[in-house]
């Protein structure tokens, strides 16, 4: 068998380095790609993104643009069907394309939104809970037990009703639902870290609390920190698509997957896509952000990539 060191060497003699110590982006995707579910979940989110990102140009109609005399006009595949709406209108015929493209741009903000409010705090919290496990971290843990007592959609309904409907309100409950996971989360990798000798090391050279927690205990605690972001995400999308089936979430006329379903639900028998269309968005986003978290948990664990 040829050693790694051999195959490295050129005809000429040099060794490649290269090839003998990859990048570690190198590595990420070679790991990442043999997960071809999580490939195909990356292809699909990008082409979402690419659409909420140039929606303005990319979306055929403007998705408030009532058209009076396409009334729920079925897609073009079905009889009765035109190019002009290529997958039909909705109630007040508007163009169902157009507004889930724009309804794109709502579920990814708000789930990139939810994500960045719950994970700063989260691994604060985490953090501390770690580092200070008798003096701060049961008062934490048991707050966070508390949060996990309640089904996360009641909390979110009961926090959107204290605080009232719309974007910025959707985003703080969703937020404040998934934060007990990330602070348990950081808090036991953190745990799990600090015997360590690297990290003994650092306390014996003199380093700071800030520097031990930020810079010498946290990067090693990012990569179920990425998984679960990742995964947290596509729950984020689903509960505010929830909240605005409810008439909680964003408000109509806004174009949002929730509001959509909630709005074409008493059209369902006699006009089947307007309800299926958002339904299987929202079904096709979040199974592929759950396929890129596996390939994610994949590519981050170290256990799993050398075994693979």
């Amino acid at each position: 068998m040829t050693s790694p060191i051999a195959k490295s060497v050129t005809p000429t003699g040099v060794v490649d380095q290269s090839l003998l110590y990859p990048s570690p982006y190198k590595e990420f995707w070679h790991a990442f790609s043999r997960n071809k579910g999580a490939v195909a979940g990356l292809a699909f989110m990008l082409l979402i993104v690419f659409c909420a990102l140039f929606a303005p140009w990319v979306a055929p109609h403007d998705p408030s643009e009532q058209y009076r005399d396409f009334l729920l006009t079925p897609p073009v595949w079905l009889e009765g069907g035109t190019w002009q709406f290529i997958l039909g209108t909705d109630e007040l015929g508007r163009d169902l394309l157009s507004r889930l493209i724009q309804g794109a741009r709502l579920s990814l903000l708000i789930g990139l939104s939810s994500v960045v409010m719950s994970l700063i705090p989260g691994i604060l919290l985490g953090l501390f809970a770690g580092f200070f496990p008798r003096l701060l971290g049961p008062s934490i843990m048991r707050l966070m037990d508390v949060m996990l007592a309640l089904p996360s959609l009641l909390l979110a309904v009961a926090i959107v009703a204290i605080l009232g409907p719309g974007l910025i309100n959707t985003v703080i409950a969703i937020a404040i639902v998934s934060l007990p996971s990330y602070v348990r989360l950081t808090r036991a990798a953190v745990m799990g870290e600090l015997n360590r000798d690297y990290v003994t090391a650092a306390r014996l050279a003199g380093a700071g609390l800030p520097r031990l927690m930020f810079v010498t205990v946290l990067p090693n605690c990012m990569a179920p920190l990425i998984v679960q972001a990742t995964l947290s995400f596509s729950s984020a999308i689903l509960d505010a698509a929830a909240l605005g089936f409810l008439g909680l979430g964003v408000q109509p006329p806004t174009p949002e997957w929730g509001t959509m379903l909630a709005s074409a639900r008493d059209y369902i028998e006699r006009a089947w896509w307007v309800v299926s269309l958002p339904g299987l968005t929202i079904l096709l986003s979040v199974l592929a952000i759950n396929l890129m978290g596996d390939g994610l948990r994949d590519a981050l664990d170290p256990k799993l990539k050398n075994a693979a």
